[in-house]
């Protein structure tokens, strides 16, 4: 039985319509979920009251922390610079695999631990000197009408906002969710229907669909994180396959992320993946034509390092999260031959590092 929708959670939401047979229909997501009075959709967050949808989160997180951006992971938008991350609770997905789980599956707000307005939390970035503002840990499309009233808020005050999602969204949400993004990390899952639908409970042309979006329809800078799961999406007939596509499909400077598994949630009989796999996967994507390949959750220098297309030095060398060299312009060009770099880039003048600071921060700071 779902969790009864107090009047505290009843925040107007957007996306839905009236069916024929007394239901409503949520059209944020391609679940389509459709609801009796009282019910709440797959993501838990947003559910019906009376003839009308709500979303339960507005101005609720389960936490907030500055952490470096390349975190997120972005490599190319703003490097060294630090964002502000948070999420809610819930998700459309049902990976399971999820290394968020306990924030992404919660089924009781005890895990929205803090409240902030959309302006108190722009208040907080500017205050704080991070660049943007992350919305994260589960996935901001199911929280759409909060995050794109921070974003407003942060825009008032020059501070980014960073949508880490999977992309699992309808059209027209879509244009609005991501007018307000100035950058992305889109999880590409998979590269098969098929791991889409037995591991995440969805599909995967709608992600193939945004990711077309983004690329051809705004000014949105993204980057891609594709975790390699042993067994389920690590072959390198895939890696290939998806290789190939973003490349003919978004062009070769899209950065990808290979990132690495550790057991977790339902899927704690699968070993984590070696780092070999990781390595040989961004040989595989690099080959393809894909200019800024990296490794992610294990130590790899050479994979956490950005080249010059161009002349191929090493122009962001990272250990981790800390920068150790940096060689580009001002306007992101390479200092060695003045090749353009993709991606985001202003004054390089320090970096934030190796640092995770979790903050409050409430509803009226």
């Amino acid at each position: 039985m779902d969790e009864p929708i107090s009047a505290a959670e009843q925040y107007p939401a957007k996306y839905w319509h009236q069916l024929n047979d007394g239901r409503i229909q949520c059209d944020l997501c391609p679940r389509d979920c459709k609801l009796h009075e009282g019910q709440r959709g797959a993501c838990f967050v947003r559910g019906r009251v009376g003839d009308a949808m709500v979303l339960t989160t507005y101005g609720r997180s389960s936490g907030f922390c500055v952490d470096p951006i390349e975190k997120k992971p972005l490599n190319q938008f703003y490097p060294g610079s630090s964002v502000l991350s948070f999420g809610t609770a819930g998700c459309n997905l049902a990976c399971k695999f999820c290394q968020n789980w306990d924030i992404s599956k919660s089924r009781s707000f005890d895990k929205l631990l803090d409240q902030a307005s959309p302006e108190a939390i722009a208040r907080y970035a500017e205050k704080q000197g991070c660049k943007s503002v992350a919305f994260t840990y589960n996935d901001p499309v199911i929280f759409a009408e909060y995050a794109m009233d921070v974003a407003d808020a942060c825009h008032g005050r020059d501070i980014k906002t960073v949508a880490v999602t999977a992309g699992y969204i309808h059209a027209q949400p879509r244009r609005d969710f991501f007018a307000k993004m100035d950058a992305a990390n889109v999880d590409l899952k998979a590269f098969t229907d098929e791991f889409y639908v037995k591991q995440t409970g969805s599909h995967l042309q709608p992600v193939l669909e945004t990711l077309k979006y983004l690329k051809h329809e705004t000014d949105v800078w993204f980057e891609l994180t594709t975790l390699l799961i042993p067994g389920l999406n690590d072959s390198n007939q895939e890696i290939s396959a998806m290789s190939e596509w973003i490349v003919k499909e978004l062009g070769t400077d899209v950065p990808l992320h290979f990132s690495a598994f550790h057991p977790d949630y339902k899927l704690n009989d699968i070993p984590s993946t070696p780092a070999e796999t990781l390595i040989q996967a961004r040989k595989i994507a690099l080959e393809a034509g894909l200019q800024y390949v990296y490794t992610g959750n294990v130590h790899n220098l050479e994979g956490d390092t950005t080249y010059c297309p161009a002349c191929g030095i090493a122009v962001i060398v990272r250990d981790w999260y800390e920068i150790k060299q940096y060689h580009l312009t001002q306007d992101g060009r390479c200092e060695s031959c003045n090749a353009a770099i993709a991606g985001r880039f202003g004054q390089f003048s320090g970096q934030f590092g190796r640092q995770r600071i979790p903050v409050r921060i409430g509803a009226t700071v």
